[in-house]
């Protein structure tokens, strides 16, 4: 049977445990403010450096496009995934649910397949799923932390494909959901095909005023779309990562219901055996007065 220490001591552990859901759960939800700020904010450079690109493509230069014709033909293409998990804990399905759309993704594409992780728990995912993780690296703690991890992911991906090592190069990461939750998406990032092109040359210009370009076309060209593969994978690792502190979010939002629960169960049981042991001293006194009644 319960004892009012013994049921004390799991009041305070219960409360104690409260405290530390809040303060993880102010944490998770200051994270992805921070983060869908920096998706936000990147939204209009991105929109910038499209225009710029679009602007490129309307001076009919699109031949400066072209790159080097690779001088022997492999017989089998590889393509590289760069997939964005999770290292933190208290996130649900997120590793898991992005590890079986990448498998899932990836068995419908023809080739060889490499794997860049990002986050040591998604790696050993992918790996007890079968696919070969080539390259690990860790997540960003912070929004300042992004662009140092984006930049080292874009120079060795760009050089891999520049030496004909990769053919293809995809994201895939976990993206918010307009309400509640994440979805896994995947984007090709290289190459840089002609559906890609088209899909400049579909946009409109916003003005009636014809744009053009300054300077080399061609080095004008390159440096938008080094801007823009940045931008893209940039857009790809915060959205993961606001994601993950969203999912973290949402568990610590159900941790607390349940220790709401559990405190009030709790407290209910420590006031029903407190109240059981005062009825029962009082009974003690009334016997023992009643006892000395018959007495005297």
């Amino acid at each position: 049977m319960e004892t009012l220490a013994h049921l004390q001591q799991k009041l305070s552990s219960a409360e104690d445990l409260k405290s530390v859901v809040s303060t993880m759960k102010a944490m998770a939800a200051s994270n992805i403010g921070q983060y869908e700020l920096a998706v936000r904010s990147l939204g209009e450079y991105n929109r910038t450096v499209r225009l710029g690109i679009l602007a490129y493509f309307g001076t009919k230069q699109i031949h400066a496009l072209n790159t080097k014709e690779r001088t022997q033909k492999k017989q089998e293409p590889v393509i590289c995934a760069v997939v964005f998990g999770s290292d933190q804990g208290l996130v649900g399905q997120f590793n898991d649910t992005l590890a079986d759309f990448v498998v899932s993704a990836l068995a419908k594409m023809s080739g060889k397949k490499e794997i860049w992780a990002i986050g040591e728990r998604v790696a050993l995912k992918l790996t007890d799923l079968g696919l070969p993780v080539t390259k690990k690296l860790s997540l960003p703690a912070s929004v300042e932390a992004i662009t140092p991890l984006v930049s080292e992911i874009l120079l060795s991906s760009e050089e891999q494909v520049e030496y004909g090592r990769f053919d293809e190069v995809y994201i895939f990461h976990n993206q918010p959901k307009t309400g509640i939750g994440y979805t896994a998406v995947l984007q090709q990032l290289l190459p840089l095909d002609e559906q890609w092109k088209q899909g400049f040359l579909d946009m409109t210009w916003p003005t009636t005023l014809i744009p053009q370009v300054a300077g080399s076309g061609k080095d004008t060209l390159l440096a938008l779309i080094h801007e823009y593969l940045f931008a893209s994978l940039f857009k790809a690792c915060a959205e993961s990562l606001a994601s993950e502190n969203a999912s973290r979010l949402l568990a610590m939002q159900r941790a607390e219901k349940n220790i709401e629960e559990l405190l009030d169960e709790l407290q209910h049981q420590y006031h029903q055996l407190r109240q059981g042991l005062i009825d029962e001293e009082l009974f003690d006194v009334i016997s023992g007065f009643e006892a000395l009644k018959k007495r005297r």
